[in-house]
Parts: C-alpha cells; structure tokens; sequence
C-alpha cells in the first residue's frame, strides 16, 4: 500500500536521468533509422517518440506507404531504392507482409529497434524543453511519458531532431523557416505564388471492410454531410480506400503546427462526409455490405517547420543533378507540391515534375548552421520549399537518417562537432563507411584500402556470357513503344536477332537510344533509327546499328509502337537486364510525356518505365557478339547495384552450383565478410495497402556456404532474402582461400552477388 499526506508545495514527476552518445528526437522512419545504424557502430542511444509506435507516417496510426526514389517505378530512376537498414527494412516487410499490413509493419519496425542492445526507446514521450551549455549547444533534454507519468532528463553529446516539427530544433534557437521561398532567392522557377499557396497540408486516410451483410451507418454531427459541395468533389471509387485517397487533404493556408488539432477536425468532417456519401447517397450499389472499418485518429502531415544548415538543397540541385563534394545520400521523388488550399480548393491535389534521374544530398543539409551539436533528419532538413517537395518522402529520409548516424559515429570517434566533417580526408572515410553499411551515393563508390578482397584472385565456377535470352516467353503486343536495356561497354553495339509475329504485312521501326547523361535512364538521345518490313507470321528478323556509343552505359534498342506486331519474350531474368515502356504510371504522372509549362525550370521527356513481376518480361533476342557485363572481377568494384552497367558477378543459368573463390598469395586472417545481393534495386516494395505477388525477391541467392582453404564449412546461411548478410566470426579465420557456393532462388534466373568484403 502506498500512503501519501497532504503537500502543501507542488510535488515533482518522478524524474529518469539518462546519460548517452546520441539523443534522437523522434521515431519516424528518419529517427528509426538513424537509431539502428548509429546502435550497430557502437554508440549509445536514446529514441524518443511520441506516439506508441514507431515509423511515424508510415505507421499503423497513419498508413501511407515508404516510398522514395522508385517513385512507385513510374519515372525513368532505374534501380533507386535505397539501400542500408531503410532497404533492410522494406525487403524484411516483403518478405513477412507482402499484403501491406500496417499493424506488421509496426512490429518489423519496433523488432529491429529493440533487437539493438545499445538502444534505449521512449515510446510514448514528448520532448517539451531543453537546456543548453552554452548558446550554441544542446546539454540535455526533457520530455515527458504520459503512460507512466515519468519526466526524462536525457543528456547526450549529440542530438538529432526528426520530429518532423522541429520541437527540438525550436526549442535550442536554431534558425528555421516556414513557407515557400521567392523564385528570385534561389532562383528557382517552379516556386508557388500565393494563389497556390505556401504549405502542404496534411492528410487522413480510412480503410472499409466487406462484411458480408448490410451494414448502415449513420453520420456523426460533426461529419460534413453534403461532401459533393466540395469543389473538387468526385466520384469515388471503392477501391479506393486508405492512402489512395491521399487528396483528401487541408490545412495548408493555416499553421500546420499549433493548429493540428484543428486541422485534424477538418479532415474527420470530410472522410466521414465521405462515408456517409457512399453508404447513403444511393450512388454506390455495392457499399451495403461495407463497413468503416478503421479511421486516422491523427493527422498525415508533410510540412512545417524545414531548418537551416550550411547548405540548402534547391530545385537545380534537383533537377540539374547537381554534384556535391559531401554527398551522402540521394533523393529521386519528384518536386511534388500540393495547393495549400487542398480538398477544399479547385485545384489538382498535387503538382509534380520529376527530374531525369536521381541526384545526390549534400551533407551540409543535415546539420545546424547555428547549433553545433544538432543533426537535422526527416522532412526539416535544409532545403528549400520546392527541392523539400522532393526530399520529404519517408524513404528518402531515412536514408538520410542512416548517413546522420555514421556522422555521429565518426565525429564521437574523433571528438569533433559535425560541420568538422566538411574535411576531406573525414568526408571521405565518411562516404566509405556509409557505403559498406549498404548506403548508396550516385557516383561514389567504396574504395577502402583495408578491404582484403582487392589483393585477392578471383574464380568462378562460370560467368554469364551475354549471347542472348531463349525464346521460351510469351508474345508481347506492341501497344506502346519498348525497350530493351542493354549494357554496353565498348563503342559498338552488337546487331541483334528478334522474333515478331503479325497477321498483316507492316513494318516495324526500331531505335537505338540512349540518355545524355551515361548514369541516366532517360533515352533521350536518337544515335540511329531503321525499319524492318514484316511479313504476316512469326519470323525471325536481324538488324545492326552503324553508330557507336561514346562511352560504357545502357542502350536501349526501342521497337516503335504498332499494335499489329507482337515481340517475342524471355521467361529469363537476369540481375541488370531490363524492359522498359513509354507508357505512365497514374499514381505519379499524367501522360507518357512530362511536358511542363515554360519557365518554370522543369525538363521535358519522355517516361519510360518497367513494368512489375510478373509481368516485365525481358525481350528475347540473339546477339551477333557476345557481352561481358557479368564478370567475377565485379565483386570487388565497390558499387553494389547496377548503374552503367550491372556490377554483380552473374553465374552461367545452367549452373547447378554456383561458386566464387577468393585466393590470396599468403594465408590471412579474417574477421569479417560481407556478401551484397540482389534484391531488386529497381522494386519499391511499397510498405502498405498495395500488396505484393511475391515475398521473395528471384534474383537473391536463397542460401549460401563459405569454405576455408582445407574445404572446411566455416558458415552456413541457410536461408536467405536480405540484401546484405554480414558474417562476424567468433574467432579470426586463418586461411589462404574462401570458396563460396550458392543456391539460386528461381530456375529461370541465374545467381548474381554484387560484391564481397573482407576485413580482418
């Protein structure tokens, strides 16, 4: 029994002081990330979020899904998605949740959290005040947990604002802004005027539920009961639930900060005016059954508060793929800017132009330029409203998170503030320790000279020669333009055999492209163009190309579109080897051609884009000379996805045991291997509501051995779908040789890695 007298004073909170290498504010997936990666280089941390679930908006409390640079493999940034713990988490999510169920999401999110000892997570807590050593450092925080009515006084060597707000960044005076920028300031065309408006607003989503039986429903007072006064009212589809109604959105001419809660009242009127709408309006015959079944109790937000480091990214940065001595990271959504005034304007939901590829993030975006202790991460990053239109996206910061940690990890090591790493040599080891924990950065790769790999010789049981892929697929009809990517590092290009069908006599034209820029996927370049006479039947044709290319990068031999012609398909897939059509993808464009207004700074081209598993077949073809993009010698380039080419080691199809062996002229002592596989760079694995036909990716090797020089069996994975799988040995390996050996996943796609590391 607890017996406690009157006080005549205030009594206190109960009050936890805790200690740590690293403070994070906020469990999104920037936070959550960044927490992982920061636990797995030694550093103590401590997670504090606010709600009772990690990954904020991608959480089961909101329900949109992580999306990033893939931009739902609607635009031309071919095999984007990001890599480290944020790919780590998508690829662990599709392998347990190809349904796309928030509530499982939760627990790979908060399974990855806790498995890590160095992490200590505040779930539930708010951050509501700070202290300061001095008037530009943070010496500690508090916040304060309403389920077990404790105040936490959390003190750090550094902190990390990812609260989407920027509470903490707030709090410790750092600079700030909220609103869109002038186009004079950075000379950025696209900016909004008033009439558009200088906020996103935030967003609520909704789920229903076929019970099998009528169900009625009957309105809340509160709900706006006549929604088709909305002016940008329409009709519904039902299928269309949770995030695809990502437009039921508002609150951007108000403060999308002290008037959440407002702003939240708002958005519930109009989802349950919605509902009311299908269930009683008498338009929707198949709602009887129907029930609601779950609603957003708080608000999706996308902008507040975005602070100010010792660079701010803008829209030519974006859009010109600007290079960065700093680079960490990279972003590839396109500069996606919503009318302030959201479902209640007349306006499209959103406006969005995408750039010709992916392009890098500067390091000086993720820092305070005033606070010199505060990493900056999610949506608050420094960067302009327009170039925040692109890297706000869940995927894209926690990417971003990933780079904040190996940040702090490095400056604890060598006790310095996180703008002391602008230094050459300390960017660098910046760059390659980030790369080797999976982190991709366009145009950087890992060069590290402790990597026992690069003295070794290496073998393979067989290599992939590129003659061509069977004709054992289906018929592809011609209804848009394709074509098929191929990887060319020599200036010619190999003449090709292809087999078409038809009914009538035609012709078919065929292309060689390929992008201005050899790390692009955009063909915008016409070397060469010629046409076949095609006779009713299915035939075989030849053709070859008289241009060369300038230099190693993918060309794309483009068949015109003619819906009398049908293609011949291969059932073979290979690591790097792509289809690609001109055609849209709704959720991010409009047509197949991105035709922007004048003036505003915005490329126009053309969208060529894949098509998903499984369908997306490559075309099938023979080639008068054989290619050599598959090569052994690829796992030790350091670039662990394809770009120019494929980079992965690629064994022969009809290998019934694929190997790779590592000889080194004397015997070493090893540690450490990490092995990179193919898990399909290229698929966004949207993390809810969508849903997957698969849960496995088909070109990641499914189990793998590794031998020592005597054969010995020294580790044995006998399951596999991530990734990257590192092996830490109890005790050094002392040997001359390691012999790898895989099992490949599908029979129709041969074994690929990417890249091994040793380290002793």
């Amino acid at each position: 029994m607890i017996k406690e007298e009157f006080s005549k004073g205030a009594r206190s909170l109960k009050t936890d002081f805790l200690n740590t290498d690293l403070v994070i504010a906020g469990g999104g997936l920037s936070g959550t990330c960044c927490a992982i990666t920061a636990a797995r280089q030694g550093l103590k941390v401590v997670l504090i979020q606010d709600r009772p679930v990690l990954g904020g908006n991608a959480s089961s409390e909101v329900r949109l899904w992580i999306l990033g640079a893939t931009s739902h493999m609607g635009n031309n940034n071919r095999w984007a998605r990001e890599g480290g713990v944020i790919d780590e988490i998508l690829v662990e999510n599709l392998y347990r949740n190809p349904e796309g169920n928030p509530i499982i999401l939760d627990t790979i999110l908060l399974e990855k959290v806790t498995l890590e000892p160095n992490v200590k997570l505040l779930l539930n807590t708010a951050v509501h005040d700070l202290s300061k050593k001095n008037d530009d450092s943070i010496e500690y925080l508090r916040a304060f947990c309403s389920q077990n009515s404790t105040e936490y006084q959390v003190k750090g060597k550094f902190f990390m604002d990812a609260t989407g707000d920027g509470i903490l960044g707030f709090l410790a005076g750092a600079a700030f802004r909220m609103g869109a920028e002038t186009k004079e300031e950075f000379d950025e065309a696209f900016a909004p005027d008033q009439s558009y408006g200088e906020l996103l607003g935030h967003s609520m989503y909704f789920y229903s539920k076929d019970t099998g039986k009528p169900v009625r429903f009957v309105p809340p007072a509160f709900a706006d009961i006549d929604i088709t006064k909305l002016p940008r009212f329409k009709t519904f589809n039902l299928k269309e639930f949770g995030c695809r109604l990502w437009w039921v959105e508002y609150g951007g001419r108000r403060d999308t900060i002290h008037e959440t809660e407002e702003i939240k009242w708002e958005l519930w009127k109009v989802i349950y005016g919605i509902w009311n709408h299908i269930k009683n309006s008498g338009q929707y015959a198949d709602s009887e059954n129907l029930t609601l079944e779950w609603v957003g109790t708080i608000p999706g937000k996308r902008e507040s508060r975005r602070f100010e480091g010792d660079y701010m990214l803008t829209q030519k940065d974006v859009v010109e793929q600007r290079p960065h001595f700093d680079a960490v990271s990279f972003g590839g959504w396109a500069l996606d800017l919503h009318p302030a005034d959201g479902v209640l304007g007349d306006k499209p939901g959103c406006t969005q132009w995408h750039s010709k590829g992916v392009y890098q993030i500067p390091y000086r975006t993720m820092y305070s330029k005033n606070i010199k202790n505060l990493f900056l991460g999610g949506r608050l990053i420094s960067a302009t409203h327009v170039a925040f239109g692109s890297s706000r996206v869940m995927a894209t910061c926690g990417h971003n998170g990933q780079a904040v940690a190996m940040a702090a990890a490095l400056c604890l090591k060598q006790n310095v503030l996180p703008a002391d790493l602008l230094e050459k040599s300390r960017m660098s080891e910046l760059q390659k320790r980030l790369i080797q924990s999976g982190q991709y950065i366009p145009k950087v790769n890992l060069e590290d000279e402790l990597d026992l790999v690069q003295n070794a010789a290496v073998s393979s049981s067989t290599e992939l020669e590129l003659k061509g892929l069977p004709f054992d697929g289906p018929w592809h009809t011609l209804d848009f333009s394709m074509a098929q990517m191929i990887p060319v590092s020599s200036r010619v290009v190999p003449g090709m055999k292809i087999q078409v069908k038809s009914e009538v006599k035609t012709r078919l034209q065929v292309e060689l492209r390929l992008s201005e820029k050899p790390e692009n996927y955009t063909p915008e370049v016409m070397l060469e163009r010629l046409r076949l006479d095609i006779e009713p039947g299915g035939n075989f044709y030849s053709f070859s190309f008289q241009q060369e290319i300038p230099e190693a990068q993918y060309v794309f031999v483009t068949f015109v579109a003619n819906p009398d012609l049908m293609l011949k398909c291969s059932n073979t897939r290979v690591t790097g080897l792509l289809t690609v059509f001109n055609k849209f993808n709704k959720s991010v464009a409009t047509s197949s051609r991105q035709e922007p207004p004048s003036g505003i700074g915005i490329d126009a081209f053309e969208f060529w884009v894949p098509e998903r598993r499984p369908l997306g077949h490559n075309l099938a073809f023979v080639l008068d000379q054989s290619l050599h993009p598959f090569s052994r010698e690829n796992v030790k380039n350091g670039i662990f996805r394809p770009t120019t080419q494929p980079n992965a080691w690629v064994a022969s199809l009809e290998d019934p045991r694929p190997s790779l062996t590592l000889d080194w002229s004397q015997q070493q002592d090893i540690s450490t291997v990490q092995l990179y596989f193919d898990t399909d760079f290229d698929h966004p694995m949207e993390s809810t509501l969508m849903g997957h036909p698969e849960f496995e990716i088909p070109f990641c090797a499914k189990s793998f051995q590794i031998k020592d020089d005597s054969g010995k069996v020294i580790f044995h994975q006998k399951e596999n779908h991530q990734t990257i799988q590192e092996v830490k040995f109890q005790a050094p390996v002392r040997t001359q040789k390691l012999t790898f050996e895989f099992e490949k996943r599908v029979e129709s796609v041969p074994l690929s890695v990417f890249g091994i590391v040793c380290y002793s």
